[in-house]
């Protein structure tokens, strides 16, 4: 039975073969009819114009062809130098890119009172995810576990300040009068000191003073007024922080994975892996942050107490926060607990805060970052330097304390994304065993 079904599949592909070939003789023969007719008559036709010239032919009066290069598409392309096409090429793209930034700039500053929002909620949600992950083990529902961390940390941030504002409250009248004693002093030395200043020259920029304090009145009325509006957004943002925090601590994976479904297929798995690391690196930043701040306070909070400095508390607790703006935020803090320590205690107590305060940032920035944060996190000061200054500009106090974060998580995916490794399974895999045949 299999020979007589190969017997007529050879006869078939004979015929086919033979039409082929009949083909291929026709069409010859009619070429050749086709050459031959004009050759004879010397005669050109529509159908055959005529002898082609050798290439050594010159037809006088027709210009040279072009030489075109490879990469343009036309005469007046091949006419412009290379190095001018390239540097042409690069402007319209930078032009280009430069317009997308300019554009994605505007639209930030223009909503940044729902950005700047949304930003601290995941660095809180980040330093809360922990405290959540410990009570979901104790078998909590997850909704009720992530109330009573946010309800917590409510609480702690709220005594906290309730104890800095008292502690401030009771110190300032004190420190009033010891500030006017420090006045004095200042105006002491500018008479006897290297400026030898007189007492009518003093009065001089005393009175200069006042009358620029007096002609900037409706410039310090509308600064009032718009602390009005920042207090108002101030509230707005603070309440977006609360609600923002509790979603994505309770459903931040479902958020996260609806995200991610959004994009194209063969993009999800490169995307949901560089997330994840994301994640990882700025909740490992922000507990790291937070472990330095503290011990940033309590390092000067202690000095403060030996030597006695007023605001002691107030000032621990403004180093902490200061801390979290790297570089630039823990020097300001410092340099406030210095000026304290110059109008209550003097000179010399003022130089001992100085240098605790310089040895803490020495110890924080050569120590504590490397070994807490690791590598991992790691961003050279200079970035960070660029980062603060560009969070400042875009968005005050809060872009500062948000540019770090966001260029370490940025590093992590870009780093991620620009690998070639592919992750194991990619988000909400389904495995399906393939059985034995």
């Amino acid at each position: 039975m299999q020979e007589v079904r190969l017997s007529r599949f050879e006869r078939i592909r004979g015929r086919l073969r033979r039409a082929y070939e009949s083909g291929r003789e026709s069409v010859r023969a009619e070429r050749a009819e086709a050459r031959d007719g004009p050759e004879e008559s010397g005669l050109a036709s529509p159908a055959s114009p005529g002898p082609e010239a050798p290439p050594s032919a010159t037809v006088v009066g027709a210009e040279p062809p072009a030489a075109m290069h490879t990469s343009t598409s036309s005469r007046d392309d091949a006419d412009v130098p290379h190095a001018l096409r390239i540097a042409a090429a690069w402007s319209w793209r930078l032009i280009v890119i430069g317009i997308v930034t300019w554009a994605l700039l505007k639209i930030v500053g223009t909503i940044r009172i729902v950005i700047i929002p949304v930003a601290i909620a995941l660095l809180l949600s980040a330093l809360l995810a922990p405290a959540v992950g410990w009570l979901l083990k104790a078998r909590f529902p997850r909704s009720l576990a992530t109330a009573v961390v946010l309800v917590g940390g409510l609480v702690a941030v709220i005594g906290t300040l309730t104890l800095v504002v008292n502690e401030f409250i009771q110190g300032v009248p004190d420190l009033s009068d010891k500030s006017s004693q420090g006045v004095r002093q200042i105006q002491n030395w500018l008479k006897t000191g290297p400026l030898h200043l007189s007492d009518g020259q003093l009065n001089t920029y005393i009175n200069e003073a006042q009358s620029w304090i007096s002609g900037n009145t409706k410039t310090f009325t509308s600064g009032a007024l718009s602390a009005t509006a920042t207090l108002a957004e101030v509230l707005t943002g603070t309440i977006l922080v609360l609600f923002a925090t509790f979603f994505f601590l309770r459903d931040g994976k479902q958020i996260w994975r609806f995200l991610v479904r959004l994009l194209p297929v063969a993009a999800r798995w490169k995307v949901d892996d560089a997330g994840r690391a994301s994640w990882a690196t700025l909740g490992a930043y922000v507990r790291a942050t937070v472990l330095v701040a503290f011990i940033d306070a309590v390092g000067i909070g202690i000095f403060l107490v030996i030597f006695d400095v007023p605001f002691a508390f107030p000032l621990a607790a403004l180093v902490f926060l200061g801390a979290f703006i790297p570089i630039v935020g823990a020097a300001l803090s410092g340099g406030v607990a210095v000026l304290v320590a110059l109008v209550d205690s003097g000179l010399v107590t003022a130089l001992i805060i100085l240098g605790v305060v310089i040895g803490v940032q020495q110890l924080e920035g050569h120590v504590l970052q490397p070994l807490i944060m690791g590598r991992a996190v790691a961003i050279h000061p200079l970035a960070v330097i660029i980062g603060i200054a560009a969070g400042v500009v875009l968005a005050g106090i809060a872009g500062a304390l948000v540019a770090v974060p966001l260029i370490a998580v940025l590093n992590t995916a870009v780093r991620r994304l620009a690998a070639r490794t592919v992750p194991d399974t990619p988000p909400d895999a389904v495995v399906v065993a393939s059985q034995a045949p």
